[in-house]
């Protein structure tokens, strides 16, 4: 699960990783208000409005409708109103967006923490998730803070360092100063960095999270460490030890598909293709996707019925398929272990009489407990449902419906 900015920092500061300091707001009107708090509690003056949405490249995005940046400086407590009218209720692209973007309900009014001091600040970045190849956790970081990651890595990939821990032993002291070093800090710098480090990967453990991306960490003109901005994500399979953290779900920012899925207890993912896919079990849908893109077809989403494919679901599953004007086709394919085979395909009937007019070719494929009878059912059912035994005919059925 994805949360946003202010979610995010209020996690890493519960944990002790020091953050710059902000408010969020819903209005103009608020943002003002919310300014004048942070203020009175940071002494800041110049102020940073922050777009609220699941995205980065925010500062570099633009708001479709009045043309401002999803990040911009507030010089003053009198300027934060047009600022954050300039954000809020437009609509954000950036490049990690659809064409249309992101609408943006919410801004966060932050600190300025680029004052002057003794020395320059720097920005690093650094991220903290778990690399399944090798089964540990991994710290990513680099002194090229505040820029695509991902163009650093490209050209520059002697600049990404990564530090790999043992979960089973976690992050070791040396650990956290052999980051320190890396990114060149010394003196007291050197100190805050440690605790910084420590304090983070406390975080990505306590929450049960799968990444946190802190881009640009800053070091502070006086030597402080802190986060300037987070993208977090946490394992949804572990919610339920943090009913508080499953409350920061923004389902506005979800793709309604896949929310209207997941409160009936499907698995659904969106895609770009043309191919509706309704299966039972991951892999199954894995493989079901490969041959209809092997066919010819492109896939149009990810769609798990589970292991309970009753009559009802099914019918669920159809109309939730069936709202993506991009499908001109559907695939069944249905392994009957602990569901039966002719339950399924009786659910297949019901769905399509009590739907009506799909206008769309179905095919079904049922294999395992009672697939003749099931077979047999879908044949003798008078409805436009092609069957098909074999994987491959179903894929070439659906490459012939297709053409």
């Amino acid at each position: 699960m994805n949360i946003h900015e202010y979610q995010g920092k209020s996690i890493l500061e519960s944990f002790g990783v020091a953050i710059q300091q902000g408010r969020v707001a819903s209005s103009p009107e608020e943002a003002v208000a919310q300014a004048k708090e942070l203020n009175k509690a940071t002494g800041t003056e110049w102020f940073v409005v922050k777009a609220q949405i699941h995205a980065g490249g925010r500062g570099k995005g633009t708001v479709t409708e009045t043309g401002s940046h999803g990040v911009v400086i507030a010089k003053g407590i009198d300027f934060v109103a047009e600022k954050a009218k300039g954000i809020l209720g437009g609509h954000l692209v950036t490049a990690q967006t659809s064409e249309k973007g992101k609408m943006v309900n919410k801004v966060l009014i932050a600190q300025d923490v680029y004052y002057p001091g003794a020395s320059e600040p720097n920005e690093f970045y650094m991220s903290v998730l778990l690399d399944r190849s090798s089964g540990s956790v991994v710290i990513m970081y680099s002194t090229e803070g505040g820029m695509n990651i991902e163009e650093v890595a490209e050209k520059t990939p002697h600049l990404i360092h990564k530090e790999v821990i043992d979960p089973a032993v976690g992050l070791m002291p040396f650990q956290a100063r052999r980051v320190a070093f890396n990114l060149g800090l010394s003196g007291q710098a050197f100190k805050e960095m440690t605790k910084f480090v420590t304090a983070l990967f406390k975080a990505y453990q306590g929450c049960d999270a799968t990444l946190f991306e802190i881009n640009p960490v800053l070091k502070t003109s006086d030597d402080k460490i802190i986060a300037v901005d987070a993208k977090v994500s946490l394992d949804g399979n572990a919610l339920y030890r943090h009913p508080d953290y499953l409350a920061m779900r923004d389902k506005s920012e979800e793709d309604p598909a896949e929310v209207e899925a997941d409160e009936v207890g499907l698995n659904y993912v969106k895609l770009e293709g043309n191919v509706g896919c309704m299966v039972n079990g991951a892999g199954l849908a894995m493989a079901t996707m490969d041959i209809i893109q092997l066919s010819g077809g492109k896939p149009a989403n990810f769609l798990d019925v589970g292991g309970t494919a009753d009559a009802k679901r099914v019918e669920t599953a159809f109309r939730m398929i069936l709202k993506d004007s991009s499908v001109k086709c559907i695939l069944v394919n249905i392994f009957g272990g602990i569901v039966r085979c002719d339950r399924v395909a009786q659910g297949v009937v019901d769905a399509y009489n009590n739907i009506g007019d799909i206008k769309v070719p179905i095919i079904v494929r049922l294999q395992g407990t009672n697939a003749e009878e099931a077979k047999k059912l879908i044949d003798e059912s008078g409805l436009k449902v092609h069957s098909a035994v074999m994987l491959q005919e179903a894929a070439d059925l659906v490459k012939k419906l297709l053409a």
